[in-house]
């Protein structure tokens, strides 16, 4: 009998990494048909990084949670089984994905530098966006969750910011971002700092919220100036090859 349940065990075990390891590779195959098969791996992997940052803060903070899952041109996730039993748990696992994906990142730039790897120095410039984007003070970013800390209705702050980023660069996934912020927006705009809920879930200190919103602010301006030096890096390269 115990045999028995060791080996359903660890085929769910092994079901859920296949679905994981499946999506990820499907991710490869459609972003290698647009950009090329290095830079589609080198992409993802940058993606899966950033996904297990939230996978392993999670797990620190004793809450069960399920490996990434990918779909092409929209992003990853991992699904929280466990909720966050307060804001600054929340914070914590917002931080951890983008925190893991800029030093993967950095790493990144590091070794583009070292071997003087116009690819690598792409993908880098796609990891430092990607983290970027994901700092959006607006739920369901990782941003959103960051400043949540503060007060949810700190979100507000994120919709011109979104707004701006479509009207820059019209989007489709950008719509659906929107479709999934407007329910986090109305609760927001309904929020009640006199709520008992309320009161349980953002109960923390001055020095907590204080701690958090600078580490956001840092890690904010780092990724802005990262994005937008390597950035011009990749364009030099880009106009030394004529292309």
């Amino acid at each position: 009998m115990i045999k028995l349940l060791f080996l359903l065990f660890s085929g769910a075990k092994f079901a859920k990494l296949l679905t994981s390891g499946g999506t990820m590779i499907i991710s490869i195959f459609f972003y290698a048909w647009i950009f090329g098969w290095w830079y589609a791996v080198g992409f993802v992997l940058l993606m899966f990084v950033h996904e297990m940052g939230h996978f392993i803060a999670a797990r620190q903070r004793g809450l069960d949670v399920g490996l990434p899952t990918f779909i092409p041109f929209l992003g990853a996730w991992v699904e929280l089984k466990d909720l966050p039993h307060d804001a600054e748990t929340e914070a914590y696992i917002g931080l951890g994905g983008p925190l893991a994906g800029t030093v993967a990142s950095l790493l990144c730039y590091f070794l583009a530098r070292n071997f003087d790897s116009d690819l690598l120095m792409a993908v880098s410039y796609s990891g430092f966006f990607l983290n970027l984007f994901n700092m959006i003070p607006l739920s369901p970013f990782d941003g959103g969750r960051i400043t949540a800390v503060l007060t949810p209705r700190i979100w507000f702050v994120g919709v011109p910011v979104l707004l701006a980023l479509f009207f820059y660069r019209p989007s489709p996934m950008l719509i659906i971002i929107g479709f999934m912020a407007w329910p986090q927006l109305w609760r927001a705009w309904k929020y009640d700092p006199e709520a008992e809920e309320n009161k349980i879930y953002y109960n923390m200190s001055a020095q907590v919220r204080f701690t958090y919103a600078a580490y956001y602010l840092i890690l904010l301006a780092f990724l802005a100036v990262m994005t937008n030096d390597v950035h011009e890096m990749v364009q030099v390269a880009r106009q030394a090859k004529g292309i």
